[in-house]
């Protein structure tokens, strides 16, 4: 909440909790009730940042191996820094800088726990941080491994730049402004092991082999019998 609304609030409570008649605590309550609904508001307005009122101040690149991606295996070496096209100062507001990874439209059909939506604090696009870091204008170059619970999906990366209030104040990412450009995919742990795999083939074959000397075995002592 903002100082403004706490501060209005802690005076109406301190009126409202000194000794009144019944008429002017009726007229104190109202006034309190009137500025608990303004607060709301008020706060409700401030923190909703939009993302398309971001500046796309941020540069922000994503190298990989060609291919589909692993989680738990596979690394990701992501850049990102100020485009020097824009005047000094740009950053002046910059304290954080979060980077993120992000899905992209095909893999958010259908979805709504994905959905995409202008509204920051709604929005579902990015869910697996990167990482968050003190901002420092100089490029900068992380290289991160898919963390293991990440999804089968097709993604992109994105940075934000924050303020002192950690509220989002300028973005960056790897791909286009309608998100089609620069993706890569990444495939889930199956929870099958390599291991495991081979065993099966093994005992599989094991079992063939087995089941034909079996009727290998029979077939002889039919022929014995007959003699």
């Amino acid at each position: 909440m903002s100082r403004i609304s706490t501060w209005l609030i802690t005076s109406s409570i301190q009126e409202l909790i000194t000794p009144q008649n019944s008429s002017s605590m009726a007229s104190r309550v109202l006034v309190l009730a009137s500025i608990l609904i303004f607060s709301c508001f008020a706060e409700t307005c401030y923190g909703a940042i939009s993302f398309s009122s971001l500046q796309r101040t941020l540069v922000v690149t994503a190298s990989h191996s060609q291919g589909l991606l692993k989680a738990g295996e596979d690394k990701i070496t992501v850049r990102w820094g100020l485009n020097q096209s824009f005047p000094a100062g740009t950053d002046s507001s910059y304290k954080t800088i979060k980077v993120q990874l992000c899905y992209a439209p095909i893999s958010q059909v259908d979805r709504a726990w994905r959905k995409t939506e202008d509204h920051l604090n709604k929005d579902k696009t990015c869910q697996f941080k990167i990482v968050k870091k003190p901002y420092i204008n100089v490029n900068e170059t992380l290289e991160w491994t898919i963390e293991r619970d990440v999804p089968t999906a097709t993604f992109f990366i994105r940075a934000y730049a924050l303020d002192s209030d950690d509220h989002e104040v300028a973005y960056g990412q790897n791909t286009d402004a309608q998100k089609k450009t620069n993706l890569f995919e990444i495939q889930a742990i199956t929870g099958r092991h390599v291991s495991l795999d081979i065993a099966s083939v093994c005992f599989s074959a094991f079992s063939v082999v087995s089941l034909m000397g079996f009727f290998f075995m029979e077939k002889r002592k039919a022929r014995k019998s007959q003699q």
